[in-house]
């Protein structure tokens, strides 16, 4: 049981940083107008058996800005990260070439793009609630030091309950900025 108020603020923080960190690795992968190889980095493929993200078994590039170029390490796994990319629900239709993969990066339609800006929206109020999460649980930890014998008085412990909140205030302003940009991004022509 945590006993001490600073090591519940930095709980509760530490909480609220990988939320927005989470968020940040998820918006990568979430596709805007253009190529970009983080949208097929995590890609799972079925190698020899086993389920390995696409980056580690193949050199991802961008030749152009619409097209991903895709060459994998062995080439004997080039119908494997086909069906992956495939069955990967991103909409792209990959193109085998000798011992590589083109995928070309059709331009959004207006309906798509709203979609994914509903996505990243859902996507950052996931991790606010993981964050109001974080805040229930420090103020559990709050409440309980006030009760115990941690000798805290009440006033310090509202004082921390007030820190809690002014956290998670800032956390959720980093977070709806990120929100915000990341639509604006999907949203751009």
């Amino acid at each position: 049981m945590t006993t001490d108020p600073d090591t519940i603020l930095l709980e509760a923080e530490e909480a609220m940083i990988k939320a927005h960190d989470y968020l940040k690795q998820e918006y990568l992968g979430l596709r805007a107008g253009r190529a970009s190889t983080a949208l097929v980095d995590y890609i799972k493929v079925d190698y020899y058996g086993s389920m390995s993200d696409l980056k580690s078994i193949a050199a991802i590039s961008i030749p152009e800005p619409t097209q991903i170029l895709i060459k994998p390490f062995d080439a004997t796994s080039l119908a494997a990260i086909k069906t992956a990319i495939e069955t990967s629900g991103l909409g792209l239709n990959p193109n085998v070439e000798a011992k590589q993969i083109r995928l070309n990066i059709p331009s959004l339609s207006s309906e798509r793009r709203q979609q994914l800006v509903s996505q990243a929206k859902k996507m950052g109020e996931e991790q606010k609630v993981v964050m109001r999460n974080a805040r229930r649980d420090a103020n559990k930890h709050a409440d309980a030091i006030g009760k115990g014998d941690g000798h805290i008085s009440e006033d310090e412990v509202k004082t921390l309950k007030e820190e809690i909140q002014e956290l998670l205030k800032k956390y959720e302003a980093m977070m709806d900025e990120m929100i915000n940009k990341k639509a604006d991004e999907i949203t751009a022509v």
